[in-house]
């Protein structure tokens, strides 16, 4: 007998319809012999629902009582599934967060899992119970109601797998699986049937909305096996795992292709060449929270360097004003910028045993008339920034140069 850490999104278990197609596919498993645990998030649209009532209430509610009231969308649908589960002849048990006792840290609206006690867990399992799981939640050592921010529920779900050491934390989506991209821009785009853990957080750090970079660190960090499949059609989905040997390494040189829209680029020109100036540029940035991600350094002649850096395109204009101010106080020369500009990047494990991979993608982008406009390097994937014009046309061209589109095992 396995045990099974099944988690449901939003769209999963959106209506009463939807939570008794959840019912029956938990009630498929236990029926095959294995023990199950349900982790479930809110029904679709009702955090939404609950923050704006809270706005209607206060401009600035306390985030103590944001975790209250946010947290009770997830108590409705652990409710409703055990019903539609006791219905269908199967026993089970809903238990919120605190129940479970998921202590977390006290960063009310992004606190982080600090220990999970199972007792009760496997108490019930053992007696044959499906265990039902508020997703999203937890409880601080005072013992006030947290949540974990945005993909919360993902991550109780690993949590949960790795405290019992789950056979595996299967994730059911909208979506049948990880694909090579989004289908929507490539067409031709195909499942994966496996992708390492170390390719799955870079396609969801690079944009791959499939899974959330948290969980599937988590997921690494504690070895816990994740297959991602969908609530509405039956398939194999996509495992994610460490291991690479039955990966087919030596064919699978990229394993997919992310990208992101909302990318803005700043660039500050005859900044002086000397110790320190990227701190000096950086440190205001950061300490407007400001996230960066691809920096470029050239020096230039007469010891002076043009620094550029990509933002958040909805923090473009922010960190403009605030690059402006910087050179006039570093005596520099013009900032320019651009929020048109897209990342393309692509990735897979198979990069780190193979040479050409960074001259074949400059040359399939060359040959389409596409000009790059930044790079960036890790051991497993390559980053390109280009214009925002380009991005379905360099998705399609790269997925095709490497052979993405074609059938596959893996």
């Amino acid at each position: 007998m396995s045990l099974f850490v099944q988690k449901f999104g939003g769209t999963s278990v959106a209506d009463a319809e939807r939570i008794e197609n959840v019912a029956r596919l938990v009630g498929k498993t236990r029926d095959d012999g294995h023990d199950v645990i349900v982790v479930v998030s809110a029904m679709s649209g009702e955090t939404n629902r609950l923050l704006a009532l809270a706005s209607e209430v206060s401009a600035s509610p306390s985030k103590r009582e944001m975790d209250v009231l946010v947290s009770t969308g997830e108590q409705v649908t652990i409710a409703l599934l055990c019903m539609s589960l006791h219905k269908h002849g199967y026993k089970a048990r809903s238990y919120t967060g605190g129940q479970v006792r998921i202590t977390t840290d006290d960063a009310h609206g992004k606190a982080r899992i600090q220990s999970i006690d199972d007792k009760a867990i496997r108490s019930d399992l053992e007696q044959g119970n499906v265990v039902v799981v508020a997703g999203f939640q937890g409880v601080t050592e005072a013992g006030d109601i947290s949540t974990l921010g945005r993909g919360g529920s993902d991550t109780s779900a690993v949590a949960l797998a790795a405290a019992l050491k789950a056979d595996e934390c299967q994730i059911y989506t909208d979506v049948d699986g990880v694909y090579t991209t989004d289908p929507r821009v490539e067409p031709k785009a195909k499942r994966l049937n496996k992708i390492t853990f170390e390719e799955m957080l870079e396609m969801a750090s690079l944009g791959s909305k499939v899974l959330q970079i948290r969980s599937v660190e988590f997921a690494g960090k504690y070895n816990v096996p994740l297959r991602v499949l969908s609530s509405f059609a039956p398939g194999e989905g996509t495992l994610i795992s460490y291991d690479e040997e039955e990966q087919d390494m030596e064919n699978a040189l990229v394993s997919g292709i992310a990208f992101t829209r909302d990318e803005a680029q700043l660039k500050i020109t005859g900044v002086p060449d000397q110790p320190g100036i990227a701190a000096r540029i950086l440190g205001p940035i950061s300490d407007a929270n400001i996230e960066v991600d691809m920096i470029i350094q050239n020096t230039g002649s007469n010891n002076s360097t043009d620094f550029t850096f990509t933002v958040n395109r909805e923090e473009y204009t922010k960190a403009k004003a605030i690059l402006a101010d910087l050179a006039e106080k570093l005596d520099a020369g013009e900032v320019q910028g651009d929020d048109k500009i897209v990342k393309v990047s692509i990735v897979g494990v198979g990069m780190r045993s193979h040479a050409g991979i960074a001259s074949k993608m400059f040359k399939v982008l060359a040959d389409e008339a596409i000009n790059i406009l930044l790079i960036s390097t890790s051991e497993i994937k390559i980053s390109v920034v280009v214009e925002e014009k380009y991005l379905e046309l360099a998705v399609r061209s790269l997925h095709e140069a490497f052979g993405l589109g074609e059938d596959k095992d893996g």
